[in-house]
């Protein structure tokens, strides 16, 4: 439920009181206080690896997601160790050149031709974060 209308119009309507004087000399009553509203909840945490985990969506899910040509999907630890084992460099160097193995074939940058280095590494570690 949005409550800044709800607020706007409280905080409104005590300035309207407070700036509205009596033409009778009288003082004017003083204005009740507006009820306690809940804070509002915090916005959750983001993400450790927002960017890996927006490359992973928009482009690895494609494969990974479903182990299209052998890709592991993540989170399955035991299609992720022994590739894990292999050592980051590896992975990193596999997924930007590309790679094709006994289980099945990487295209060079999961088929994104405009990502970066950096943003494929990203995606890379999202995966191995979610398969560790």
């Amino acid at each position: 439920m949005n409550k800044s209308p709800f607020l706007l119009a409280a905080a409104v309507s005590v300035l309207l009181a407070a700036c509205g004087g009596s033409d009778s000399g009288a003082p004017a009553a003083p204005a009740a206080a507006p009820a306690p509203v809940a804070a509002a909840p915090a916005a959750p945490a983001a993400p450790a690896n927002a960017a890996g985990e927006g490359v992973y969506k928009k482009v690895c899910a494609l494969c990974h997601a479903a182990g299209v040509a052998g890709a592991p999907m993540p989170g399955n630890k035991d299609e992720w160790a022994p590739r894990i084992a292999q050592g980051e460099e590896t992975l990193y160097k596999h997924a930007i050149e590309g790679f094709t193995g006994e289980k099945g074939m990487m295209p060079a940058r999961g088929g994104g031709t405009s990502l970066s280095d950096d943003e494929v590494k990203a995606a890379v570690d999202y995966m191995v974060a979610k398969s560790k």
